[in-house]
């Protein structure tokens, strides 16, 4: 693979209430410098929903030489705030590109599900059950969220090309079924379950036999046993403030499975020999699911965290003394995929 990367997540903005509750910048540039040495790395996937941290996270990338793929990521916004958003970090995006920097800006993710003006709904668990309901007319719903986001995208890429003029994507759901005439990349959140194994690789060859060349993000699993067959919905088990979506608690008691995490490698396997051109483990670590070993079970909400770093409480770890976190599994198997690769 041409970009071999991981996401870095600067914190997820929904309703006024930020993800990552502290962003020291000494520690983010610690990080990514790890994410680079380390994870042997040669790209990151920025994002986040605010605009000074995603170009602080970047410009600390491009002092260390990574590919940054600058990412904002609108959460239950309406299309002009999106729009507000995209045009903000277009703007920042450039000045990091104009001063030497490899990026690329990603106009958004998961637009269909993640936000208000495509799917009706509240809220995202309520926008995918409508749309997946009644399967007789699952076929007419995806073709009309299709022509809505489609519409949008295009005027979102004019605005962002007026603004950065560097290579431009979007990160999309497959039936979302996005025109990637008007985009450089096309990028896939692709994530494997048990139900498409059989037949995950084929996809990914189809892709890639497409005339653009592909990017993947958004795959990864959870950290409990049995995550991987369900990943798509393998943080299903948090149980959430319903107004701010913060993390409370599980909904039950599970297994710590770190190495079913890390199958990651396999799926990094297939990237690579299938011709994918750039590939972003979902993600580094995740700050508000810390892991909590001791006491109510249900209290390690680590165990529903896609990061390959477990998040530490009141202490740092043992592997990086000065960081608040422990590698998990997974972060060796990525590491060992792309220094070999």
């Amino acid at each position: 693979m041409r970009a071999k990367g991981i996401c870095y997540d600067t914190g997820f903005i929904r309703n006024g209430s930020n993800s990552r509750e502290c962003f020291d910048p000494d520690l983010v540039k610690k990080e990514l410098t790890i994410i680079r040495d380390d994870l042997h790395c040669t790209a990151v996937h920025i994002t986040g929903g605010d605009p000074d941290r995603l170009d602080l996270a970047a410009r600390h990338a491009a002092e260390l030489g990574l590919e940054i793929w600058f990412s904002p990521y609108p959460l239950e916004l309406t299309t002009d705030e999106i729009l507000a958003l995209l045009a903000d970090c277009a703007e920042r995006a450039e000045q990091l590109r104009a001063q030497g920097a490899e990026v690329v800006f990603v106009a958004g993710a998961e637009l269909s599900v993640m936000n208000h003006g495509f799917l009706e709904g509240d809220s995202t668990e309520e926008r995918i059950s409508r749309l997946l309901s009644d399967p007789a007319r699952r076929p007419e719903r995806f073709a009309a969220v299709g022509t809505r986001l489609n519409a949008f995208l295009r005027e979102a890429v004019a605005l962002v090309r007026e603004r950065f003029h560097g290579k431009v994507t979007y990160a999309a759901i497959q039936f979302e079924a996005v025109d990637w005439d008007v985009f450089d990349f096309t990028t896939f959140e692709l994530i494997r379950s048990a139900e498409v194994a059989d037949r995950f690789r084929d996809a990914v060859r189809s892709l890639v036999a497409q005339p653009k060349p592909v990017a993947i993000t958004g795959f990864g699993t959870a950290t409990w046993r049995g995550a991987g067959d369900v990943a798509p919905r393998s943080m299903e088990i948090l149980e959430t403030d319903e107004a701010t979506g913060a993390p409370l608690r599980l909904n039950g008691e599970y297994e710590r499975d770190e190495a079913g995490q890390a199958y990651l490698s396999e799926l990094l396997e297939i990237f690579e020999t299938e011709g994918v051109d750039s590939a972003f483990v979902f993600l580094f670590a995740l700050y508000n699911l810390p892991h909590r070993p001791d006491g109510d079970p249900r209290d390690d909400l680590d165990l529903a965290s896609l990061g390959i770093v477990k998040i530490l409480e009141d202490r740092h770890g043992d592997t990086y003394p000065d960081m608040p976190w422990e590698p998990k599994a997974a972060f060796a198997a990525v590491a060992d995929h792309y220094r070999g690769g």
